[in-house]
């Protein structure tokens, strides 16, 4: 009776510990719902309250892990001073930013979302988004380093985005 005791005790607390660690893990069919949406009319930038459409630039949306909506933001500085934000940084699921190699820089579509996590970045650039100085995100290095050669700024993996050189970047 004592075996069996101690087998039903052990299979309790095993099923105990897949059950939490089962909640705090990103389920495929969580993140594979996590898509970024089409900006609406009236949608206003999570961050700053600007609606979205009405400015020019490289736009971001994200997914925080047990929220359903999407957040978005008007442009991807916007979206960075939210994302590296400490309170925020560790919640982040689902990152997503335009590539504006294939995307018209006055109006981006919204059907060239990218995964800002395996995107590339230039800063400093002269054209402007919503607040002023913007990241252009991009897709792929080449393009963004034909962006760079054409319109200034530096050239920067996601990795290496951080709450400074943000701060760096003037209006």
């Amino acid at each position: 009776m004592t075996a069996i005791k101690t087998a039903f005790q052990f299979t309790r607390i095993l099923l105990t510990a897949l059950l939490l660690s089962a909640c705090s893990e990103d389920s495929a069919p969580t993140l594979a719902a996590q898509q970024a949406a089409a900006i609406e009319s009236g949608d206003e930038c999570h961050l700053c309250g600007m609606i979205i459409g009405n400015f020019p630039g490289p736009k971001g949306q994200l997914f925080e892990r047990g929220q359903g909506r999407v957040m978005k933001f008007c442009s991807t500085r916007d979206l960075f001073a939210y994302l590296l934000d400490p309170e925020h940084q560790h919640n982040i699921q689902s990152v997503f930013v335009h590539d504006m190699a294939i995307s018209p820089w006055d109006h981006p579509d919204d059907k060239t979302y990218i995964d800002a996590r395996t995107a590339w970045y230039v800063v400093g650039s002269s054209r402007k988004g919503a607040m002023g100085p913007t990241l252009a995100s991009f897709s792929d290095k080449a393009h963004a380093d034909a962006y760079a050669a054409e319109y200034g700024g530096q050239l920067y993996p996601f990795e290496q985005l951080n709450l400074t050189l943000l701060s760096q970047m003037r209006f």
